[in-house]
């Protein structure tokens, strides 16, 4: 368990205390580094599923730059399961680092018109997929499902450290409601969705099902436009964030979660002696494309 405390003087005078638990550094596979942060917590049990079934391929939706199929490629590859990629949008080449890597890995890439992508989660046309590609062992888009939860609820379990409030970037939500299941009740957990809208409250509530918790919120203010959107503001941020802790974020989920933690501190949202709990949930992968696109490698190196 790797908790690394941040310290500045916003933070010593706000009396609130921040610690990081760096998902980023879990690395399963010692031959493939790829594999790590929240994505592995979600394919965990679900490669158990996959195996239990005696299934040899995983299938699985997403987009060019996507974390998930990033690290779907890279599991299959430690894992001995073959992969397909199912990529919203028409091929462009040459392929950019995360597709091109997913291809390294053994990944067979297909493409899906944007209508077409839509029909993702009907019957017929999983059903379809199945007369092309054989037997499959499905993953969800972003890779939440129940199992998924199971992973993530992990974080918590395995914490021997105290803290009053834990928080987490959101995509899909399944990493923020695993983090509630494990919490069981207690402490408080915050979310910050880096997609625009307000529909993520209810996906969530959707994910924890009949379990009715009332210790989470979610901070809705800090997605910077809506995914991938980011400013100069953000890229300051994360660049000023690594000079001071040697610690590199991502402009999609990492960034946003502290840029807002430090904006609600600055608010004084928190209460004095609060102790921050933040979970640096990887996806660094994604600066490969950002460079390519932005030229922004002088950040990564």
């Amino acid at each position: 368990m790797n908790i690394t405390e941040i310290k500045n003087t916003l933070l010593e005078e706000a009396e609130v205390r921040l610690f990081v638990k760096r998902e980023d550094l879990n690395r399963p596979f010692p031959d493939n580094p790829a594999v790590s942060g929240n994505k592995w917590r979600k394919l965990k049990y679900n490669l158990f599923q996959a195996k239990k079934e005696r299934q040899d391929t995983l299938l699985t939706f997403g987009g060019a730059y996507s974390n998930h199929i990033h690290a779907v490629a890279a599991v299959g590859k430690s894992t001995n399961f073959k992969t397909i990629g199912l990529i919203r949008g028409e091929e462009t080449l040459p392929l950019n680092p995360t597709l091109e890597f997913a291809k390294q890995q053994g990944m067979r890439i297909h493409y899906l018109d944007r209508q077409t992508y839509r029909k993702k989660h009907q019957l017929n046309f999983l059903e379809d997929l199945k007369e092309r590609f054989g037997r499959f062992y499905l993953l969800p888009e972003g890779g939440t499902n129940q199992l998924a939860l199971e992973g993530c609820a992990e974080m918590v379990d395995e914490l021997d450290f105290d803290f009053d409030v834990i928080a987490c970037a959101c995509g899909t939500g399944g990493t923020l409601a695993g983090i509630i299941k494990g919490l069981k009740g207690e402490k408080k957990a915050l979310g910050f969705p880096v997609l625009k809208g307000n529909f993520l409250q209810k996906e969530i509530e959707q994910l924890l099902g009949t379990e009715s918790f009332q210790n989470w919120k979610l901070e809705p203010d800090y997605h910077f436009g809506g995914y991938a959107r980011f400013d100069e503001t953000l890229l300051k941020f994360i660049e000023q964030f690594k000079v001071n802790h040697n610690i590199l974020l991502d402009p999609i989920y990492t960034g946003k979660l502290f840029f807002g933690i430090f904006d609600l501190v600055e608010k004084q949202v928190f209460t004095p002696k609060t102790r921050l709990l933040a979970i640096h949930t990887g996806g660094l992968q994604g600066w490969g494309g950002f460079n390519k696109r932005n030229k922004f490698n002088e950040l990564t190196n």
